[in-house]
């Protein structure tokens, strides 16, 4: 009997077992769905152009440069291209400085006879002057035929269309490959802006674009800023300004004595006085010949570049080998954006 009674309890627990086993299995198949976990399909992220880049583009403006900016050796010319030069220059600067007078008169009677004297004395007077008023060209030259400016392209998205702000907010000298980035609200000089600029981006060629904007760049203080900060330092490390580049070339002492001597009036101290300012004269006539302080260069331009996402962010992050076409415009004449005009690019 209680082997019986042992049996029975065993096959009634079984078949308990069994029947909530079907039972969790039921609730399972009535619970709906297929098992497979399946889902909807994800639509296939948007490249996004939206951000802030920085850019630094090259020009060469030297090449097709309008208007008389085309010609920014003529003043070192001037100063160097006479059988008496460069002391029939220095004397004429120093002429227009002196106020009317008998010393004056003088001066302008003998500057014939005063010129080749100096000149005979220029190993002792002015050594370096006529090789560092040709490097001055020389290195100008560089300046513009790879004139770098540096901007911000800050894109955003209106009613599903690209437009971007342009700002130039500074420029890249390069000089004897030595690069200078310098910022323009440092230098007193005011950002330029272009506003509603249309960006295009097209995805299958990987290629965003530029569209037409126009920036007027303040010509004149960007080129005398790159002569002070870039080129004449490149020639006298201790000089910041054309004035002090001719006037440590010059010894004016030296031109101050040897008037009174060739002359015979006045002293040495009055005509090396002369000699200053003849020296500070004539770096501002340079100046001027170069580039007028006020002068404008506008830039037309269209861009167009490679566009890449490099850390797969669906960010573009990175304007490669860009390309600007358009034109200039200086004293309104009009040339054509010589080749090669170019850009890159980086989010910033």
């Amino acid at each position: 009997m209680k082997m019986t009674s042992l049996s029975l309890i065993l096959g009634l627990a079984l078949v308990g077992a069994a029947g909530c086993a079907d039972s969790s299995t039921t609730g399972d198949d009535m619970g709906g769905g297929d098992g497979s976990g399946s889902q909807e399909p994800q639509p296939e992220p948007q490249m996004d152009a939206q951000g802030t880049y920085r850019v630094n583009s090259t020009f060469d403006i030297a090449t097709n440069m309008p208007g008389t900016a085309g010609t920014i050796l003529n003043g070192i010319i001037d100063a160097t291209d006479s059988p008496d030069d460069p002391m029939s220059w220095l004397l004429d600067q120093m002429l227009a400085q002196m106020s009317p007078g008998t010393l004056k008169d003088i001066l302008v009677a003998g500057k014939p006879f005063v010129a080749g004297y100096l000149n005979d004395r220029l190993h002792d007077l002015a050594p370096d002057l006529m090789d560092k008023l040709t490097e001055v060209g020389q290195r100008m030259a560089q300046l513009t035929k790879h004139f770098g400016l540096n901007e911000k392209l800050q894109v955003s998205s209106v009613d599903q269309t690209y437009i971007a702000r342009v700002t130039a907010d500074g420029v890249r000298f390069t000089i004897d490959g030595t690069v200078t980035d310098l910022d323009f609200l440092t230098n007193n000089i005011d950002d330029v802006v272009a506003n509603d600029v249309f960006i295009t981006y097209d995805k299958g060629a990987s290629r965003l674009g530029i569209g037409d904007h126009t920036l007027p760049l303040p010509y004149g203080k960007i080129v005398r800023l790159g002569l002070d900060v870039a080129v004449i330092p490149a020639i006298d490390p201790n000089a910041h300004n054309l004035g002090e580049l001719i006037d440590h070339a010059v010894n004016c002492a030296g031109v101050g004595q040897s008037i009174s001597d060739a002359l015979g009036f006045g002293s040495a101290a009055f005509w090396g006085a002369a000699c200053h300012s003849g020296v500070n004269a004539g770096a501002n006539l340079l100046y001027n010949q170069i580039a007028d302080q006020n002068a404008k260069l506008s830039l037309q331009l269209v861009g167009s570049s490679r566009a890449a996402d490099t850390n797969n962010d669906y960010k573009l992050d990175k304007l490669l080998f860009g390309t600007w076409q358009g034109s200039m415009t200086y004293d309104a004449d009009n040339a054509t954006l010589a080749q090669p005009a170019e850009y890159d690019g980086a989010r910033m």
